[in-house]
């Protein structure tokens, strides 16, 4: 457990910056529907005029941004783009930091398997992960309820931090996936932020456009729509994609790593 600890120290600081930073565009967010709760009825009726494309950059279209709750799933999709670079960012960087550091052989020489020494990495990033999500959920919580909303959206809260999990150990896997297999694992961390990225222009293209919906499946921005968790809860199908993509990328880390020379 000690490498858990030292991968944990190190990710440290970035993890409360990044909470610190979240939370701060959460409270400011919704620091704004203030001034628009008496006027809910007029600016739902200023967005369904809006220009489609104008509509999927907001995030608005089925929520009713009158509400705490659906002025809080608009304000989602940029909460979750800021949990998806995180997660990209950390799995890719909790992998190649070695190699980026020239250390990778000082640390192979331990009395680890490159497996346990995976293991405890993972253990860490899904760690952070957690860590990330739960405050993100407790702050949700907290915020909403200030408007003292008669009915409780504490489940609506949920399904969303659900679907923002599941994005979170896509993202996370695929970018442990890109520097551990890949052959240039000092570049991991761009390649998984571009990755990440394309995903997300897709999932607005895919929203924009209105004919390409067979396409979602490409994108896992749009396994965590907002409207959806919130009416419906979170989606069985997309659940099971998510786990399924997590566990190929799990099994893409493992077999590239154990295959590949440092350098």
């Amino acid at each position: 457990m000690n490498l858990y600890k030292r991968e944990m120290r190190a990710h440290l600081k970035s993890l409360l910056i990044w909470i610190a930073g979240i939370i701060a565009m959460l409270a400011a967010g919704m620091g704004k529907f203030t001034g628009m709760e008496e006027s809910g009825d007029a600016m739902n009726a200023l967005m369904a005029d809006m220009p489609k494309a104008l509509q999927a950059v907001m995030g608005v279209g089925e929520l009713d941004i009158g509400t705490p709750i659906g002025y809080y799933g608009v304000l989602f999709l940029y909460l979750l783009l800021m949990a998806a670079i995180h997660a990209s960012m950390l799995g890719a960087a909790i992998i190649s930091k070695e190699e980026r550091d020239k250390t990778a052989e000082f640390l192979l020489a331990k009395p680890l398997s490159r497996r346990r020494l995976l293991l405890h990495k993972l253990l860490a990033a899904l760690t952070q992960v957690l860590v990330f999500n739960l405050v993100m959920l407790i702050g949700s919580i907290l915020v909403i309820g200030s408007y003292g909303e008669e009915e409780s959206r504490t489940g609506a809260v949920l399904s969303l931090m659900a679907g923002m999990l599941l994005v979170q150990l896509i993202f996370l896997t695929v970018g442990m996936a890109i520097a551990g297999a890949g052959r240039q694992p000092k570049r991991a961390v761009a390649y998984s932020a571009a990755v990440m990225l394309l995903t997300f222009l897709l999932s607005m293209a895919i929203e924009i456009s209105g004919h390409i919906d067979y396409l979602r499946v490409l994108s896992p921005f749009q396994y965590a729509d907002a409207a959806t968790l919130i009416d419906q809860g979170v989606d069985i199908g997309y659940t099971l994609l998510s786990l399924g993509i997590t566990a190929i990328a799990l099994v893409l880390l493992f077999v590239g790593y154990n295959r590949r020379d440092m350098r």
